[in-house]
């Protein structure tokens, strides 16, 4: 009975090659002469041996896989993140490898170390924005470039994401214009971005006159945002209600939940004489205009900030690219209101 063949070492034996030219190979088929990639070749078809892409990986000077962290694979946004970065990468000869944190440190610290291990060439990461983490990932960045996505870890990193400040100004602007100034009803406390935003609302409120008014919600680190909003909502309008007519939430997610909470209360949401609240998010997640009534919001470029984050990434990757010499690239994306009838 013909042996197994398993690992690089039993091919070698198969194929009557040494170990270092079966590995200069698999490593890179142009550089064996044309008889021996031939021979290489043939053997491989006769014995089915496919070399572990991890293994192959581990002996090359410049590794083909790409790390990719995200805090939640199931999120609509990361999920759109993820295809575009994963298209663009292997358009380019290069393997996206993606691993979900699930919004847990230890998991974003197992998901670094994983990399570390793997020799990847670079990564494009959404950061919990963990304290802890700050020095693994600078560790990390010494040796390969990383993009960070969505929040930035800090004001130095490398960074292609929305303008909170932007998108804020712009959705406070229409919401102060069109009723009642809106109080701001926090996400969980997950990433930079549950700091971020409110920081970009107060300063939108302050910059048109207006008094701010954060809504008192429960400290939270769950990124069950609907369930969040849900159950928060609930609770306030059972008993003093909202300091204003007009709510305006960190990310449509929370939305989904205050609206479905003013919904078993009995509350019409719009934009009327005769509605109870106007409520507004952010984000214009999929299901955002299919909610009811449809979410006033203003959308994030999906799309356009996954391109961004992977050419970037690709080009700090090219050392005769000018851009690989740039330390640091910050692209920020303006986002665009959608005018619905929640609010």
């Amino acid at each position: 009975m013909a042996k197994t063949i398993r690992t690089m070492e039993d091919f070698s034996a198969f194929v009557g090659l040494s170990r270092t030219t079966v590995s200069k190979y698999f490593n890179d088929p142009n550089s064996v002469r044309k008889n021996t990639r031939n021979v290489i070749e043939a053997a491989q078809k006769k014995s089915g041996f496919r070399p572990s892409i991890f293994a192959v990986n581990l002996n090359r000077r410049r590794s083909n896989i790409l790390g990719v962290i995200i805090p939640n694979s199931t999120d609509p946004f990361y999920m759109a993140l993820t295809r575009r970065i994963e298209t663009i990468a292997n358009e380019a000869g290069f393997l996206a490898f993606v691993l979900s944190s699930d919004g847990h440190a230890d998991m974003e610290d197992r998901a670094i170390q994983t990399f570390k291990s793997m020799n990847i060439a670079g990564a494009i990461i959404a950061p919990l924005g963990v304290q802890s983490h700050h020095r693994t990932l600078a560790e990390l960045g010494s040796s390969i470039p990383l993009i960070y996505v969505d929040s930035p870890l800090d004001e130095t990193s490398s960074f292609v994401g929305t303008d909170n400040r932007q998108s804020f100004k712009l959705i406070v602007d229409y919401l102060c214009r069109s009723g009642e100034p809106p109080c701001y009803f926090a996400m969980p406390l997950v990433n930079n971005n549950a700091s971020a935003r409110q920081d970009a609302y107060v300063e939108a409120m302050q910059q048109f006159k207006m008094t701010p008014s954060i809504v008192p919600v429960v400290d939270a680190r769950s990124w069950d945002f609907e369930k969040f909003g849900f159950d928060e909502a609930l609770r306030i309008l059972k008993r003093q209600g909202f300091s204003t007519r007009t709510v305006l939430c960190a990310n449509d997610r929370v939305a989904f939940g205050v609206i479905a909470a003013a919904y078993q209360l009995g509350l019409k949401v719009g934009h009327g004489a005769d509605c109870d609240l106007r409520v507004a998010g952010h984000d214009d997640h999929p299901l955002s205009r299919y909610a009811c009534p449809p979410i006033t919001t203003v959308a994030q470029n999906y799309s356009e900030i996954g391109r961004l984050a992977i050419e970037l990434l690709l080009e700090r990757l090219d050392e005769k690219s000018p851009a690989a010499k740039r330390e640091n690239g910050r692209i920020l994306l303006n986002a665009e209101l959608m005018l619905r009838s929640s609010a």
